[in-house]
């Protein structure tokens, strides 16, 4: 490949983000293999991953699979994914998340949007809405009889929490709620106003994208 072309030499040249998804994904691996150069093992990481927004659900196992990375490299790519998840998340905690509510779905789009299992996962917020803690409290399948709102406000009680988010993803990566979302979110409201902490939203993230309750009017 000409010197020009060289993804490390590119970036040097005129700057980071001028480099494509499969380019910086070179600059991580730094060398290929035999038969394979960085750029060609950067397209199967990203034809594996399905894309960009699937790269944060890679594994390691899924990683060490591709010819070319080994473990080392496989973790050196996990860090990067990693970093960006804890970047976002301590944004997120230095801000009122109502009035800044990019910075929160960014974190959680990167914290369970892209797992293959429903993960469901509870915020507690002050009287500032800023996050006082969050828990990630059930993963696998859902069904609203398992979101019990005993063990959402358990911990909200804990700490003293004014309001709260409830967050699920969709693996499926469609947003729809489903009849099941629908009663579980009803029956956390209730339970919230039956112990004074509100319940603020119930958002459903992917890799990509998310859906609200609130902004749909389903919490009236």
């Amino acid at each position: 490949m000409p010197a020009a072309e060289r993804p490390r030499e590119k970036a040097l040249r005129t700057g980071i983000e001028s480099l494509s998804s499969r380019e910086l994904l070179a600059v991580l691996l730094r060398s290929g293999v035999c038969g394979s150069s960085s750029l060609m093992i950067a397209d199967q990481i990203l034809m594996k991953a399905g894309g960009v927004s699937g790269l944060p659900a890679m594994t390691l196992k899924q990683l060490t699979a591709i010819k070319g990375i080994n473990k080392v490299k496989s973790l050196e790519i996990l860090a990067c994914f990693e970093l960006a998840r804890r970047i976002a998340l301590e944004k997120s905690l230095e801000q009122d998340i109502v009035e800044n509510p990019e910075q929160l779905i960014s974190w959680l789009k990167q914290e369970i949007g892209a797992k293959q299992q429903e993960h469901f996962l509870a915020v507690y917020l002050d009287a500032k809405n800023h996050i006082l803690e969050y828990r990630i409290l059930f993963k696998g399948t859902l069904d609203a009889s398992l979101v019990h709102p005993r063990e959402v406000f358990k911990e909200a009680l804990l700490v003293s929490a004014c309001r709260i988010l409830v967050i699920h993803n969709h693996p499926s990566q469609d947003l729809t709620p489903s009849r099941a979302d629908q009663r579980m979110t009803q029956r956390l409201k209730q339970a919230g106003e039956l112990v004074g902490i509100e319940l603020l939203d119930h958002l459903i993230v992917s890799s990509t994208d998310y859906f609200s309750f609130r902004a749909h009017g389903l919490l009236d």
